[in-house]
Formats: structure tokens, sequence, C-alpha cells
């Protein structure tokens, strides 16, 4: 481990000499012409990436109330719509603006990062001569079939043919069944007294829950009780813990006691048998079993409720509340996963809007499709995508109820002391960037709509991506995903075997694949949000070095013994950092029940989104929940709110009496 590959190490995921820079900040678009030798594409740059170094800066600034006045240069431009925020939600309100509004209507989109698609990132690597894709962030479409009508309506509009796909990638889908490759849990030396990697039993005919079974933890480092306990808790005939109680009485009982009580005070489990579930629902909520409830864990398939009575979970139920309520409705195996994830929906979205962009239309296009960054904010064109900018101040000119425009100030958003502040006019605003950041920017808002907007807390997650020369070590073992509760990173996967169009499935081990690492940052004995806040700053506190010192050495201790070797195989390494990550959903443990199950509009997030004047407000946190159907649906809402204001301007700019 002792050869580092850094940021500075690669450009779009190929070695080159240390003493060029990949990562330079995205240049403006009449600067990138210019330096077209010197630019890559935000897809393949390696590194520290999702919230990047860049994109934040001017925000925190913002936040803290250091930036100070500059002169401002009003740069007379007048779009009919402004949309703050370039990921899902604010692609798809410039979509559904052009469509109702007419696609000549001129839309201008401001986005912080240096690439669209908010948390639909794409990291895009070039190994061997070989072209890989992951996500690096939005990692799929979770139970399309259920989808909102206003989500639906852009799948269809953008071109999106779910089953066209799934044919596609019928016969890779199971490669790695095929291959005889399963779930493994890692026991780390430090929880577990020594590092072993279990795999999932052959016998289907035990009784088990993933990788649990009582064949497979035969040689497991565990004392006898701890392994009898899991015995039990995943047989499908177990006891009734909570005998005597009505079935009201034992919903309530789990809906207000996290996992990890039930399993130690409840089911009555040992410690080192509960550790496995430490990190339980953690890539859904980004918070382990001490703050999912454990009525969630049920609906959640995890194990430990097999006796209780409690029935089968009807088909739908909670599933459909606005905008999905995320990790608490029924599994569903009808996700879809592009190979870079939902990023290809962002793509589909920005050909539509500003085809200038690329030659690519159609779903499979997007596989290898490319994109001219300079022709995404161009003079003249109905649609500009404005990269690296951040919205400081929005403001009606004039009052709420009686102006005609609003004004928004924008500067580099990598800058603590932006020299730079440019003015632009919208004729109606959509905030599709994240709640928490909107008080800072409407100062003029009402003081109950802030402590709405504050409410949400966003949880802190990275996604890094391992690009590796080959992956004959998870051959070798055995395994293609790897559970990994007491180390840094809780998840360790191969990437999904997934084609588009002429991007083709990794199906052999001997050929460069993506590993899809995950870590969330729980802090156990807090409450959920404030697990969130001091989790992000852990997050944000962490460098490149320190994230691949971590990734060298746990793939190291797993896969050594596979023949992996970290220094000849690792070729690159994207790490995500998304320290503002999933949209706050309500939690039984922490919030009011009604919040939690049904669709009340005493909910922070319904207070939250309500319209100003000429500001509408659209994103994943306005529904509560991360999932792109309630980005989508949220969009709709938002851009409906706004034109009905500007069809019937007799109606109050605010909720309330009419202006009559």
């Amino acid at each position: 481990m002792r050869h580092r590959i850094t940021r500075r190490d690669f450009v779009g995921g190929m070695l080159v000499s240390t003493g060029l820079s990949a990562f330079a900040t995205l240049p403006s678009a009449s600067a990138q012409a210019s330096s077209s030798d010197h630019f890559v594409s935000p897809p393949l740059r390696t590194g520290m990436r999702g919230s990047h170094p860049g994109a934040f800066e001017a925000a925190h600034a913002l936040r803290d109330g250091t930036l100070q006045e500059k002169e401002i240069k009003d740069t007379g431009e007048v779009y009919d719509l402004i949309v703050v925020g370039g990921g899902l939600s604010g692609l798809s309100a410039a979509h559904f603006f052009q469509k109702y509004a007419g696609a000549d209507k001129t839309v201008l989109i401001i986005e912080n990062h240096d690439d669209f698609g908010g948390h639909a990132k794409r990291n895009q690597f070039s190994v061997n001569g070989h072209d890989l894709v992951l996500n690096g962030g939005t990692l799929e479409m979770e139970s399309p079939q259920r989808y909102n009508q206003w989500a639906s309506m852009i799948l269809s509009d953008i071109g999106v043919d779910i089953e066209a796909y799934k044919k596609e990638n019928t016969k890779t889908g199971k490669t790695y069944e095929d291959m005889g490759l399963q779930a493994g849990l890692f026991f780390n030396q430090e929880g577990w007294q020594r590092d072993y990697l279990m795999r999932k039993s052959q016998n289907q005919a035990e009784d088990h829950w993933r990788f649990l079974s009582a064949s497979a933890l035969k040689a497991a480092p565990l004392t006898d009780k701890a392994r009898e306990d899991l015995i039990r808790l995943v047989n499908f005939k177990q006891p009734d813990y909570l005998a005597g109680k009505s079935l009201s009485e034992k919903k309530k009982l789990l809906a207000t006691k996290s996992y990890k009580e039930y399993l130690l005070n409840v089911a009555n489990i040992d410690p080192a048998a509960a550790a496995i579930f430490q990190k339980a629902a953690a890539g859904v909520f980004c918070v382990g079993a001490d703050a999912l409830p454990a009525l969630f864990a049920w609906a959640m398939g995890y194990p430990g409720f097999s006796g209780l009575g409690l029935g089968e979970l009807p088909e739908g139920l909670l599933s459909d509340l606005q905008g999905g309520q995320h990790g608490r409705q029924k599994d569903s195996e009808e996700t879809v996963h592009f190979p870079d994830g939902n990023a290809t929906l962002a793509r589909l979205l920005v050909a539509h809007l500003v085809p200038e962009s690329t030659k690519a239309r159609s779903q499979d296009d997007m596989g290898l499709a490319s994109f001219d960054y300079t022709k995404l904010d161009q003079p003249g064109e109905p649609v500009r995508i404005r990269l690296g900018t951040l919205a400081l101040n929005i403001a009606h000119d004039g009052t709420p109820e009686t102006a005609e425009t609003v004004s928004v100030l924008c500067a580099p958003a990598g800058e603590e002391a932006p020299r730079r502040i440019s003015k632009v006019r919208g004729k109606q605003v959509v905030l599709a960037c994240w709640n928490m950041i909107i008080p800072y920017m409407v100062p003029t808002l009402p003081a109950a709509q802030k402590e709405a907007l504050a409410y949400a807390v966003k949880g802190p997650i990275a996604y890094v991506n391992v690009a590796v020369k080959n992956w004959r070590a998870f051959k070798k073992l055995g395994i293609s995903e790897i559970s990994c509760p007491g180390m840094f990173f809780e998840d360790v996967q191969l990437a999904e075997p997934a084609s588009l169009g002429g991007l083709k499935a990794p199906t052999d081990p001997e050929k460069p694949i993506v590993v899809r690492m995950i870590k969330t940052f729980g802090m156990p004995g807090l409450s959920k949000r404030d697990q969130h806040r001091a989790g992000r700053s852990v997050l944000l506190g962490l460098t490149f070095e320190q994230f691949e010192h971590e990734i060298r050495q746990q793939l190291q201790r797993i896969l050594g013994p596979g023949g992996f070797d970290a220094d000849r195989d690792i070729a690159a390494i994207t790490v995500n950092r998304w320290p503002h990550g999933y949209a706050y959903t309500y939690n039984s443990l922490y919030d009011p029940l009604d919040w939690v199950f049904t669709e009340t509009s005493d909910r922070p997030c319904v207070k939250a989104r309500q319209p100003f004047g000429r500001i509408a407000i659209a994103n994943s946190d306005a529904g509560a929940s991360p999932h792109t159907d309630a980005a989508f649906e949220q969009a709709h809402r938002a851009v409906v709110e706004l034109l009905e204001r500007q069809t019937f301007p007799f109606v109050s700019a605010a909720p309330g009496a009419s202006t009559l």
C-alpha cells in the first residue's frame, strides 16, 4: 500500500504524468472554447467528486454571513423562468415549464457543481481500453411501476423504455449468479476476534436471511451463544417476543423502538450478534440500527419478526404516500439500474433541453454519449445551464404581490469571497436546491417558512468508485458483494452487470470493472437529524488521501486471500462526497407518528414548500423523500403553482386570502 493514486494521477481514468492536473475547476463557457485542450469532461474527473472542492465555498460563506458587499454587475438577462439547482428536480422543472408554457419560453438553470444532474452523478473511467461507468450518487429507479403520473410523464417524454432496457440486460443480469458468486459478510478482527469472510450458504432448504444461516455460521468467529442467537433470529418459526400484546400495540411498540434495542432487549440476542446489524438500512437512511424504527426493519425484511404474527405488509401500503417514503415501502424486485444510475435520466433531460450539447438522443445513445459543455450556456438558446454558479440572493423587484420579475444575484460557487457578483432576472423562479440553503438565499421569506425549511437535515453519505484492472479475486472467493458492518466502508460491491447501447456490461473477471464502496456517517446516541449534522462535519473533514488509505487497506484485507494486490490492481479512484446527501425522511423514533405514516399538511416539508410570490420550491426535500419520482413530482407541483399564479394574478402571492 505504499503506492498512492492521487487525484492528480489521472485524466479520464487513465494514468498520466503526475505533473498534469486532471482536476482543474470547470472553466466558464467562454473560457472552455479557448482551453479545450485542458478541459476534462466532469464524469471523467477522478479524485474528490460529488460535492467537490469549488462547489460549495461561497455557500458556506453565505451561511456564515461572511460575504462582503461587492459591486454588482447587471447582465441585463431576463428569463421567463430561472431554476436554481440543476439536479433531476431542477431539470424536470425546466422540462415541465417548456411543456406547459411553450417551447419558446426561456429558462436559465443555475447549478453550483461543475456538472449537471445533482446527486444523479456519472463516474466514467477508461482502463486498458475498456469504458466503464458507475453511479456516483442516485443509484436507481425503485419501483417505477408505482411512479406518480408526473414522474411517468417525464420518463415517457425523454424516451425511457424500461422494457427494452430489461430485455437488453436479460442475459447479463445474472452474470454473477451464474458464476456462483454470492453475497458475503466480513467479520473484522477489531469486532470479532479475527478477519473472516463468510459466504452465503448454498443450502436453500435451511432457514436463512441473506448470508446468515446455520451452515454458513459454523466457522464464523462467534461464541456459541451469539451463533445460536443468530440462527434463532433467522428461523422462520421464531417465538413471539411480544406475546400478550395486541397487534396494534405490537406495531406501535415497533414504531417507537429502534431495531438495535429490539434485537438486544426484546429478541435478547448477544451483542456480538446484534453488531452484524449495526448498519442496517444505513444505505437507505444514512443512520444505522440505533436510529432505525423496528417497524421499518420489519417492513424492509430484516430478521427477527416471524413469530410476532404481524401478517403480510399489503402490496403498495406505504409506497404510495406522496413522493414515496424511502425504505418503508414493501420491497419490489422491479428496480431499474442503468450503468451510471439515474445519471442516464439527467443526460436524457439535458439532451432534450439543450439539444446542441450532444448528438445523442435515445436511451441507448446515453451509454457512450459525450456532451459539449461549451454548448450548455449559449446566448440566444431557449434553455441555458450555467454551471459552477451559486445563487446568493433572490428577491422580488417590488412586493411579492406586485413584482413582475425576481432578481437573482450570482457568483462563482468556489469562491469564499466572490470577486464577481452578477444579477439576472426571471419572471418566475423555481428553487430546486436544498431546503436548508433557501432561507439564506431568500431572507424575506416568512419566519415560519424559514423554520420549516431548516427542519430537513440531509443525510451524509459517500459513494466511492474504484476502477480495478480485473476482478479475479472476487471470482476466486465466490463473492459479488460484501457487507462489512465493522469497517470503514460498510458495503463493497461489484458494479451491476448492466449494458446500455454501446456500453457493455463487464462479464469477464480478467477484464476491468468498477467496485462500489459505500460509507455512511451515523453517530449513535444522537437523534437522526443530529447524527446527520455530526456526520456531515466528519465527512467534510476527511481528505482524499484518508479515503484512499481506507480503500486500499479494506480491499486488501477482504480480497487479499483471493490474490488481490492493491498496488497492482487499482487503476483509479473517485470519491463521491455527499455531505448533504439523501433528503430527510420522517422517523417514528423522533418525529410525530402522523408525519411518518400520513400525508398530513402539518409536516414541515409541506409548510416549507409553500409558494412565495413569483418563487416556488421544488426538490426532494419538499417531498421528504430522496426518491427520484419525488423529485419529479415536486418539480411539477412548483411549476404548476407558478403558472396558476401567472394565469390568475388575482390569487394571493402566498397562502391566505385572495388579493381581491
